[in-house]
């Protein structure tokens, strides 16, 4: 069984509603499942000091759980065209990780979300793929023979899923984010399990 990790920061909801269908995705190819985690808050005065499982959503990442997936989809929303500090904190806690080369040759995919159309969701993604790459995984993005890529009017990039959220960061997830979050899902389980297979 190929596992998929979907590990995300969520301020408002949508980006952890662009997780779960993500999982949807993964579980709809045999042999695949999903593990939902998310990671805490910072503090920018000191290191907050959070229970280990949130209120709500999903439990907090381990190390455990990046070293043992198979895949990963990792998911922020956009905080002046980067990801947001907290993934980035969590992300800056992986040198492990990286010295032993857990995660080389894993296949990954990114996500976020925006309040505004043109509010960075590209150059978000792509500052997620940046340590993704340095720990060797293998990134995909979302080909155009999804043809959601083609009419889209809300989100959906060819380097992962995007949603458009408003300004007040309550609009749903259209049609197109929803199909194209799944499409990263299936993607990154039906890859996990070629490359799973191959060893």
């Amino acid at each position: 069984m190929s596992e998929i990790l979907i590990l995300y920061y969520s301020r408002h909801g949508a980006t952890a509603s662009m997780a779960q269908q993500i999982a949807r995705g993964v579980e709809e190819i045999a042999g695949a499942s999903a593990r939902l985690r998310s990671v805490p808050e910072v503090s920018t005065e000191c290191e907050a000091v959070a229970d280990t499982i949130p209120d709500s959503g999903a439990p907090y990442v381990s190390a455990a759980d990046l070293e043992g997936c198979d895949g990963l989809a990792l998911g922020s929303p956009t905080r002046f065209g980067n990801m947001a500090a907290p993934m980035k904190y969590f992300l800056d806690s992986t040198s492990r990780l990286w010295m032993s080369g857990s995660l080389i040759g894993k296949p990954a995919g990114v996500f976020t979300s925006t309040s505004s159309m043109h509010g960075g969701q590209e150059s978000t993604l792509l500052s997620m793929m940046l340590p993704l790459m340095h720990h060797g995984m293998l990134l995909l993005g979302l080909p155009y023979s999804e043809t959601e890529l083609l009419h889209t009017r809300t989100g959906g990039t060819p380097y992962g899923p995007s949603h458009l959220a408003g300004s007040d960061s309550k609009l749903p997830l259209s049609d197109e984010e929803k199909s194209l979050c799944r499409a990263l899902g299936r993607r990154l389980a039906e890859t996990a399990n070629c490359l799973k297979g191959s060893r």
